[in-house]
């Protein structure tokens, strides 16, 4: 894809049901549970992605064999065939030469596999990018050094090399103030460990993604078999947003395959943005779908502020900041104090956006882009994190698409559907 992107505005009202791909979250969440249960079991219509593939890289690197066939339902999507080993781990590194298992920027990844590689016979090194050496694993690394298990970072942060030894009865105390994600990893692989975890941090019993993980666990099929993922909540939310900013000009928009029930918060979103509360928590409202309302909030009519947003800073980038600052180069009144931003309602221009390589950014940017003309997306490629066809979603003919106009920033030629796919 190209540098630089430019989205025209909509100029008639369309009628579309657009699908979405798998989640993410539970995605890599079942990889795990299936590699650590007994038999073979199919992960079908699992998110095809950055995040994902670098956990199906990971694993198939610690010796589990896996299977990927085509999904004809959604070209983002993949049927994955995992064959479990019963909470072993058949590959492992030594003293001298550490397995390499390298997780990119995928927060999932880091802190699930270091959890997991802990039940191997050996030695592992786990590494990303840059961005990913500097977020948190000081809580997770705290935990499972409590459970006996040997774990050298210099500053508690990737590279980290871990050594296993298998699984070992222990209990430990983890800490979800900066990630969630820290409990999730011992859940996912406690059983297997014979771990005893107990959260603590700000409603660490309410945590919306810890309770996932834990009703995950609950019904995943621990002896073979297979295990349907939902569509991804958070990569919904742009269409849903879309469908908010642009009903009053006559479209409507949604998501196909929407799910009555869903494990995941962001499920949640389409119903909040019926009514739009004034405030919009972090905590248990939404989970990344905040980004989405924060970017559409200058179109509500009233001023809307979004709390609890601690976890933002430190996850692809630090995205209060980024929200606030490219908001801002749109003409967005935004009012920072502490971990809240208020965004009062205004009229907006068009800016070129800066997406700090963040998929979350040009998604969201380039859904505000389909009511504000002039909006230009720097490095629209980041979307390949989580849904790489995402562009191609939005120019796609109806009703399967938006058919949007995407061209080239600087040449101003249309953007063909292929060169709209982030993969």
């Amino acid at each position: 894809m190209r540098r630089v992107i430019e989205i025209l505005p909509l100029s008639a009202a369309v009628r579309a049901e657009i699908s979405v791909p798998g989640s993410k979250s539970i995605t890599n969440r079942a990889l795990v549970l299936a590699a650590l249960g007994r038999g073979k079991t199919e992960l079908r219509h699992a998110l095809w992605s950055e995040d994902t593939q670098v956990m199906v890289d990971c694993l198939r690197r610690l010796g589990f064999r896996m299977e990927i066939a085509a999904d004809k339902t959604e070209p983002g999507n993949r049927h994955i065939s995992v064959e479990g080993r019963g909470g072993a781990i058949p590959v492992a590194g030594t003293d001298s030469k550490p397995l390499e298992l390298f997780v990119a920027n995928a927060g999932t990844a880091a802190r699930f596999l270091a959890a997991l590689v802990c039940l191997g016979p050996g030695v592992y090194r786990l590494t990303g990018v840059e961005r990913m050496h500097q977020r948190p694993q000081a809580a997770l690394f705290k935990s499972l050094r409590q459970l006996g298990y040997r774990v050298e970072s210099p500053n508690d942060r990737l590279p980290a090399i871990i050594h296993g030894e298998g699984p070992k009865q222990g209990k430990c105390v983890v800490s979800i103030e900066e990630s969630s994600q820290f409990a999730s990893a011992l859940l996912l692989s406690g059983v297997a460990g014979g771990w005893a975890i107990e959260l603590e941090g700000e409603n660490s019993e309410e945590s919306p993604y810890v309770s996932m993980t834990s009703e995950l666990i609950r019904q995943f099929p621990r002896e073979g078999g297979g295990f349907e993922i939902e569509p991804d909540a958070s990569s919904a939310s742009y269409i849903w947003a879309a469908d908010w900013l642009l009903r009053k000009d006559g479209s409507e928009i949604s998501v196909a395959g929407w799910m009555k029930e869903s494990l995941q918060i962001d499920a949640r979103f389409p119903e909040l943005m019926k009514h739009f509360p004034q405030s919009i928590s972090r905590h248990d409202q939404l989970g990344d779908s905040i980004m989405t309302a924060i970017v559409v909030a200058p179109f509500a009519g009233e001023p809307k502020k979004f709390t609890d947003l601690g976890r933002l800073r430190v996850q692809e980038c630090e995205r209060v900041f980024a929200l606030k600052t490219e908001l801002q180069k749109c003409g967005a009144r935004v009012e920072e104090k502490g971990d809240s931003l208020t965004i009062h309602p205004g009229k907006l221009h068009g800016a070129t956006i800066e997406t700090y390589n963040d998929h979350r950014m040009a998604m969201c940017f380039g859904t505000l882009a389909l009511k504000v003309s002039g909006i230009k997306i720097e490095n629209p490629v980041c979307v390949k994190k989580t849904f790489p066809n995402f562009f191609q979603k939005l120019a796609a003919t109806p009703p399967n698409g938006l058919g949007v106009r995407i061209v080239d920033a600087e040449t101003r030629q249309e953007l063909t559907t292929k060169e709209l796919d982030a993969e």
